[in-house]
């Protein structure tokens, strides 16, 4: 009756295991390394790289207990700080020989003790929150009304062309703050205007009537559209502030929208607060040029000439010299999107690129009249300019679609789509709230948390220890169980654990001793009302599961609507109950029942259960048995 099949136990088995080996990283601590990671998102870390850190610590004379490549980076991991800062100073010097134009960031950073077999099983420790590790935390306002306004600059361009072409004249077109404003001398102009704006910019509402001797149209953005543009610079600025933060070296960096024009930043492990704001602050421009292609400049490039007069010199990712004239032929002003794509024809992976009006048409005549000679697009950031590609231009490119080849991966494609589109912010920004957390303080805070759910645990199980005796052992077990679950999961799924994550787990071992108090209260009645010891203990667990299935199913969808819906701490507190809730019924039922039936399940004459004194009302005179 009560006896699990071994199939139920290797279940059992398997989760303990896993369960331990995914808990173990997070004992280990931390150890101090030093970060490697590239300047900007078109630079590769791989495997060379990795070769130049170890040769560079070899010559210093510098032993590092591990050396991985670690996605776009490489981590070395120390003993001790003084070696880490040593470290440091030696990848410097080897990977950046020009200070003021680095190809890295050489960031110091912590890392897990983990021995190599758990890190080759993907065992890794969970990321601490800002609360819990120290670091800067950094409200920004997003500037949606710039958004808007440049949105509406676009707009008053792109209907000056088309007007133009379909040879529409106008008295004047004005922008006045996100409004448009268009003129003209009689209403059959004005009717022919707006059929061109019905039939060719949807984004755009208007109104029209006569403005004194004229007639004026007004028009203005949509509200479908405004929130639509609202929402793109929002994307556009997290991703571009995502790129940003690589420089810091933070492992796990939080960006996330907050409201409709907010966007929370928490760096966890960054003290330097100018650093972090003077690399959330920076601008970055494109600009379109021709290369040089004059005998002089071909010999500049390659070092045995001066740069002509007029043209500069750029580098390529791969290093190589390219000159560039110096006259600008189009900024990213111009520029309104850039998505990777393939090529039909080649299948080769390529960059298509979206222009404005203004850039179109100039795309256009330039394109003309260069068939045959190459094209630079160039990323300036910090003053310092990169040419990300350099294509030869093959026929007239009209429309204000280009495509942009050049013996690309469709992952260098994907990074220089990501470098166009987001190299600059979309809207200013504006940093209204700024929050700076000691290491001293986040140390306080695990010790703080730690000791709740230590303290919490031991005296849940004292007390069910004492009340439920032998039942309340296994309860406790579970309980633990339930606890190490619970932590392998959040470690697997590399969630970050922050104060209100430590207090969900506290919160939870209350609400996961609960099923086995319903569990160990109904084999109580079962014994109460006469019930065999081996019958008691089935009963009171398949009458128990429906209950706690009801309980915890409740409470699951309030964890899910904070989930869904919270955001910033609220989201970190749900995240931990929603996940404790799931591992409970697992140790709550289906463990403490597999204890239970290995103890009492093969005594075949079991008389008594050790679960604590079981209460038998006093017979009254009505239920007292009557004697003949």
């Amino acid at each position: 009756m009560n006896r699990y099949p071994v199939w139920k136990y290797v279940i059992i088995l398997i989760a303990l295991v896993v369960g331990v080996v995914y808990t173990l990283p997070n004992f280990f601590g931390e150890a101090p390394a030093v970060q490697v990671s590239a300047v900007k998102v078109g630079l590769k870390v791989d495997s060379s790289t990795q070769a130049r850190v170890e040769e560079a610590l070899k010559t210093a004379g510098l032993v590092p207990d591990v050396v991985t490549l670690d996605g776009n980076s490489v981590k070395a991991r120390f003993d001790n700080t003084e070696t880490q800062l040593r470290a440091k100073d030696a990848i410097q010097k080897a990977l950046i020989p020009d200070l003021t134009n680095p190809s890295y960031v050489v960031a110091l950073n912590l890392l897990s003790r983990s021995p190599s077999w758990l890190t080759a099983l993907n065992a890794f420790p969970m990321y601490l929150g800002l609360d819990l590790r120290g670091g800067v935390h950094f409200m920004l306002q997003v500037d949606m009304q710039a958004a808007l306004t440049k949105k509406a600059e676009s707009l008053a361009g792109d209907i000056r062309t088309s007007l133009r072409e379909k040879n529409v004249r106008h008295s004047g077109i004005n922008r006045n703050g996100q409004t448009i404003e268009i003129r003209f001398r009689d209403a059959a102009t004005l009717e022919e205007a707006k059929l061109i704006l019905l039939d060719q910019f949807a984004d755009l509402q208007s109104t029209d009537g006569p403005d004194g001797t004229d007639y004026k149209l007004t028009a203005s953005i949509n509200p479908v559209a405004a929130r639509l543009v609202q929402s793109q610079a929002l994307k556009q600025n997290i991703t571009t502030l995502h790129n940003r933060i690589n420089e810091l070296g933070v492992a796990e960096p939080v960006i996330q929208q907050q409201g409709l024009d907010r966007i929370v930043v928490q760096l966890p492990g960054v003290q330097d607060t100018a650093k972090a704001k003077d690399i959330l602050g920076r601008t970055a421009t494109l600009e379109v040029r021709m290369v040089d292609e004059s005998a002089e400049a071909r010999a500049a490039e390659s070092g045995t000439a001066a740069v002509p007069f007029g043209s500069e010199r750029f580098l390529e990712r791969s290093g190589e010299s390219v000159i560039v004239k110096k006259q600008v032929i189009l900024t990213g002003e111009n520029l309104t999107d850039a998505q990777p794509g393939f090529d039909s024809q080649t299948q080769e992976a390529v960059v298509n690129l979206t222009l404005d009006a203004k850039g179109a048409r100039i795309f256009r005549d330039v394109t003309r009249e260069s068939i045959g000679k190459r094209m630079a697009i160039l990323l300036f950031e910090k003053g310092k300019g990169e040419v990300v590609t350099a294509p030869v231009i093959r026929s007239e490119i009209g429309g204000g679609r280009v495509q942009i080849s050049g013996r690309m991966t469709a992952m260098e494609a994907t990074d220089t789509a990501l470098l166009l589109r987001a190299g600059s912010l979309a809207a200013p920004m504006e940093i209204i709230e700024e929050t700076t957390i000691g290491p001293s303080l986040g140390a306080e805070n695990i010790a703080k948390g730690f000791n709740s759910v230590t303290y919490g645990f031991i005296a849940v199980a004292i007390f069910m220890c004492m009340y439920y005796v032998l039942f309340g052992v296994f309860s406790s077990i579970s309980l633990a169980v339930n606890l190490l679950l619970l932590v392998a999961v959040l470690s697997m799924l590399q969630a970050t654990l922050t104060l209100p994550g430590m207090a969900a787990m506290a919160l939870v071992l209350g609400m996961a001793i609960d099923a086995n108090v319903l569990i160990n209260e109904r084999v109580r009645e079962e014994l109460r009302n006469g019930a065999s010891a081996q019958a008691a203990i089935h009963t009171g667990y398949d009458r128990a599961w429906a209950t706690i299935l009801d309980s915890n199913v409740t409470t699951l969808i309030a964890g899910v609507a904070l989930l869904a819906f919270g955001s910033g701490p609220v989201r970190g507190f749900a995240v931990v109950h929603v996940l404790g809730i799931l591992t409970s019924m697992f140790s709550g039922v289906f463990f403490s029942r597999g204890l239970v039936n290995l103890w009492y399940g093969r005594q075949n004459k079991l008389k008594t259960v050790s679960i604590g004194t079981i209460w038998r009302p006093e017979p009254t005179p009505e239920t007292a048995p009557k004697s003949n």
